[in-house]
């Protein structure tokens, strides 16, 4: 049986570009960059070109890319790194963070406040359409406000926030603050040089556009009092100990020159998949596109179904051969519904059939026909059951 494979959010397939340049740092010799001899300065020389790829890629300068392990760590670093160090000057930290973030951002601050009683937060809450409530802010932030994260775009829904006014707010109430985004969703299809030219913290990981796992990046666009989460050799500036993974990181700069060299193609191809898989959709009985009206990433397609469970639905598209998601890849299977489509005031009922189908340059037309006349005989299959 064929793949129809509609989970890019989850995991964009390897490209074979980012296989072909990680090939010879995966076998044989390859040197420590932190070494004086011939392969480490070659190791050196070959992570360092990788960072300027880099931060090309996000409009950053090469100094300011930090490699880490991957995009959770990456966004764990970002706000662990600057509450830290501020709770160690003040005594105390307030954070705030979307109410649709990342289990990789929301699990990061409860273990912070877990392990530091004097560090409080908040949730800015959102819109029916999951686009954060701007008016809100001013009301959260506090004196004591050390980090505000607000994700570029989000992994489930799609929806696109608007950063450029999130800064704009807070360098009117204080310009001290430092502002966080996880840009992992967004990478593949927003210009992340433009998008978040006025975030402090960028958290990027390779395996959603294309490259290895386990590889991710954190930009750090500014000085800024910033506490190391893993010490140790002085790698990476001090600010993240460990020897760096030479393939990872031609791997994920590999897949931002690939993204950056056919985003406008992909766009142009995958919006209008898009708009059909969306059209067609709302067109079955029962079934709700989510956030009809907000900005979305081309690539993903979010709907509801009423009266329909997610697994059974992804079960029968499975023995299609359609891989798809209920919602997030990490808690996909999970009882309890999305925490995204909750903050969004979309019902338990609803939100216990959902669906994300998300698609890259590599989609075809054929495969959005296929998904369109499967989806469509098995909700009818269970709704009639």
């Amino acid at each position: 049986m064929s793949l129809y494979y509609f989970d890019h959010a989850a995991s964009a397939p390897r490209r074979d570009e980012v296989s072909e340049a990680m090939a010879p740092f995966q076998h044989g010799v390859v040197g420590n960059p932190s070494g004086m001899h011939k392969a480490a300065r070659e190791a050196r020389r070959v992570i360092e070109d990788a960072r300027d790829q880099i931060a090309a890629f996000v409009g950053a300068a090469p100094g300011q890319v930090v490699f880490t392990g991957g995009g959770t760590e990456s966004c764990h670093m970002a706000i662990a790194g600057a509450a830290n160090a501020y709770r160690r000057a003040h005594g105390t930290a307030h954070l705030i963070t979307s109410a649709i973030e990342h289990h990789a951002v929301m699990d990061c601050v409860t273990t912070l406040q877990r392990d530091y009683p004097t560090l409080t937060h908040d949730e800015l809450g959102v819109d029916g359409d999951g686009v954060i409530r701007l008016d809100e802010l001013a009301r959260l932030v506090k004196a004591e406000t050390a980090v505000v994260s607000v994700m570029n775009a989000n992994n489930e829904t799609g929806v696109i926030q608007p950063l450029h006014a999130l800064a704009q707010t807070l360098r009117e109430i204080n310009p001290e603050i430092v502002t966080h985004t996880d840009a992992v969703a967004a990478a593949p299809w927003l210009d992340l040089a433009e998008s978040t030219k006025e975030i402090d913290l960028v958290s990027l990981c390779a395996h959603k556009i294309g490259g290895p796992v386990n590889a991710g990046a954190l930009i750090i666009r500014r000085a800024l009092p910033f506490d190391a989460i893993i010490p140790g050799g002085g790698q990476e500036r001090g600010q993240r100990g460990g020897t760096v993974d030479v393939a990872a990181a031609v791997g994920l700069a590999c897949a931002t020159q690939l993204i950056s060299r056919e985003r406008a193609q992909a766009i142009s191809k995958v919006t209008a998949f898009q708009r059909q898989l969306g059209d067609a959709l709302a067109a079955i009985p029962g079934c709700f596109v989510t956030a009809p009206s907000a900005n979305k990433l081309p690539g993903t397609v979010h709907v509801t179904f009423e009266g329909i469970a997610s697994d059974e639905l992804l079960f029968l598209l499975d023995h299609a051969g359609i891989c798809a998601s209920a919602a997030a890849s990490c808690s996909s299977g999970a009882a309890k519904p999305s925490h995204v489509l909750d903050a969004m005031g979309v019902s338990d009922a609803r939100a216990r059939g959902s669906l994300r189908l998300s698609m890259g340059i590599e989609t075809t037309q054929a495969e959005v026909d296929y998904v369109i006349a499967n989806v469509a005989r098995i909700a009818t299959q269970l709704t009639s059951a």
